[in-house]
């Protein structure tokens, strides 16, 4: 289904998108990114977590700054997908590696309810559950679209609120 289509049809899908960096001016780049998200064609944002510091997980490099956003979106998937992989680009991401640091980089966790698995995408986010420094700013704007046995899970892991003052 096309945007076009998802606009005529008025269909809005609340999503949530994981945002992080860890290169360069990475509070910057992730405030900005959570505007950027909220302005894609079609979309509003609702809601937006505190930021957070996080040690790599699976990955090398300085500590992360993290976020997650809550937007309504008409963007199907694929398209929602597309325009986060040009904002990635817009923030020059380049992809050596697997979890190799970065600049930015914007995951969708969570489209509706729905399961999706195609070679490009796949959601729920496959190893969200794994990671506090997405379940943690998750739980912080949707309490319940995460478990105290899920944040259990991850309560070892180095997270820490930023603050401003």
């Amino acid at each position: 289904m096309s945007l076009e289509v998802n606009q005529e049809l008025n269909l809005r899908v609340h999503a949530f998108i994981g945002i992080g960096a860890n290169l360069g001016d990475a509070r910057t780049t992730v405030s900005k990114a959570c505007r950027d998200v909220g302005q894609l064609p079609g979309t509003k944002l609702l809601r937006q977590s505190s930021l957070y510091a996080s040690a790599p997980h699976e990955a090398t490099g300085p500590d992360f700054v993290n976020a997650v956003v809550e937007i309504s979106t008409m963007l199907t998937p694929q398209n929602l997908l597309n325009h986060v992989h040009q904002l990635e680009a817009n923030e020059a991401r380049t992809r050596p590696y697997r979890n190799a640091p970065r600049t930015l980089d914007l995951d969708i966790l969570l489209y509706g309810d729905q399961v999706i698995q195609t070679p490009t995408l796949t959601v729920p986010h496959p190893r969200m559950n794994q990671r506090a420094f997405v379940l943690v700013p998750l739980a912080e704007i949707a309490p319940d679209r995460v478990s105290e046995s899920q944040l259990a899970q991850v309560r070892a892991q180095s997270i820490s609120r930023i603050s401003f003052g």
